[in-house]
């Protein structure tokens, strides 16, 4: 009997550390994260805008943080009411700081892409300038952001146990077509870096297949 204890014990401590790793736990104010450390740290230097893969040399009024998980869902399956009364949660805050789901948006596709899900809508539907394409409720991201956007979204919804924004499958198809390239795993680095914890998703894609 104490030896099953003892195991159990050992367990427990193995799980809470796996997730202690596995979560953002550096930084619980958005506003400081996005101004101090996702504009003036990660994109200090420029960079690509996500979608659009539009360079950029500095945040102009064009531009945007945007998440591929996006807010407005998290607000909704954490149940903390309004934007202001979520800013109040300490989970939300925790999640709305999480650098691993930020990237550089156009305003005008973030504010297209806001209570949307997923989808792979298939050559029926016409892609914009960016190679996305959209459809009512639905939103395809261009083919080369496809597996970061699964990867992403597999991340958000294992570390915070949030719900899928689309089919599960969907997303696992798109981690197996568009695998993690340099561009990902560098900017993974840097996440990592300075937020502490890592997409396991990104390091180890085949994880996919186990959720």
């Amino acid at each position: 009997m104490k030896r099953l204890l003892q195991i159990l014990t050992a367990l427990l401590f193995l799980l809470t550390t796996t997730i202690v790793i596995g979560q953002n736990l550096r930084f619980s104010d958005p506003e400081t994260v996005i101004s101090d450390h996702f504009w003036g740290d990660l994109y200090a230097n420029g960079g690509n805008s996500f979608f659009c893969d539009t360079p950029f040399t500095r945040k102009g009024f064009l531009l945007t943080d945007g998440y591929i998980y996006p807010l407005a869902d998290v607000r909704s399956a954490l149940e903390c009411g309004t934007s202001r009364e979520c800013e109040q949660d300490n989970r939300y805050r925790q999640i709305a700081s999480d650098m691993h789901n930020m990237v550089p948006v156009r305003s005008r596709t973030e504010m297209g892409r806001r209570n949307v899900r997923y989808e792979e809508l298939g050559s029926s539907v016409a892609e914009d300038e960016c190679g996305i394409r959209e459809s009512a409720q639905f939103f395809e991201p261009p083919a080369r952001v496809k597996g970061d956007v699964a990867r992403t979204m597999a991340y958000m919804v294992d570390t915070y146990q949030l719900p899928w924004l689309g089919a599960a499958s969907v997303f696992k198809s798109w981690n197996r077509l568009d695998p993690p390239d340099d561009g990902e795993r560098t900017r993974h680095r840097r996440v990592a870096e300075i937020q502490g914890n890592e997409n396991l998703y990104v390091t180890n894609p085949d994880r996919m297949e186990m959720l």
